[in-house]
């Protein structure tokens, strides 16, 4: 899930960027320092948004840089339990598929990509089901529900996300379809 928060924080401008437009320059610093970092409680930084207000500058002696008091908002992703994210394989091993879902990355283990006996065929980089006869390759487009979740750390390569396929209505587009027109 995507949400829009507003954040307050203090940022440092170095005296070599005092010529230029103070508003470009707190939102490309705000930016460097925060996009990719994670918050417990909101989630990955994707971007910040826009900035609201920028306070009055301080010079602290002995370091010559200006420290404004910036009001800003940001947009985070924020992947939720139980909760149904669409995206694209990035990535096959022997024990499972990583999916890219928006700026993070899940892990689909050969257990839950579907109900059928699952086999790792190394030469395509593929996941082949042994009597479904389905597949699953770097590149598919797919529907999967999030069943674990740790957001520890302060990037998102140190989070994991555990997802499965295996509920009716997940999978790739051709699954879910083929599964439709069985129940008619």
């Amino acid at each position: 899930m995507y949400l829009i928060s507003k954040i307050e924080d203090t940022v440092r401008v170095p005296p070599t960027l005092f010529d230029e437009p103070l508003e470009e320059i707190a939102f490309e610093l705000l930016n460097e320092n925060y996009v990719g970092m994670i918050d417990k409680k909101l989630g990955l930084m994707v971007t910040v948004k826009e900035i609201e207000e920028i306070g009055i500058g301080r010079v602290i002696m002995g370091d010559g840089a200006a420290y404004y008091n910036v009001t800003f908002t940001a947009l985070f992703f924020k992947p939720e339990l139980q909760e149904i994210v669409e995206g694209e394989v990035i990535e096959i091993t022997e024990f499972g598929a990583f999916v890219r879902m928006g700026p993070m990355d899940g892990l689909v283990h050969v257990s839950q990509v579907t109900d059928d006996y699952i086999n790792y065929d190394s030469k395509r980089g593929a996941l082949l089901g042994k009597e479904s006869k389905k597949t699953l390759e770097e590149g598919d487009k797919v529907r999967a529900r999030i069943v674990a979740l740790s957001l520890k750390g302060k990037s998102s390569k140190e989070t994991k996300i555990g997802l499965t396929m295996r509920q009716p209505g997940l999978g790739r587009p051709e699954w879910i379809e083929k599964e439709k027109r069985k129940k008619k």
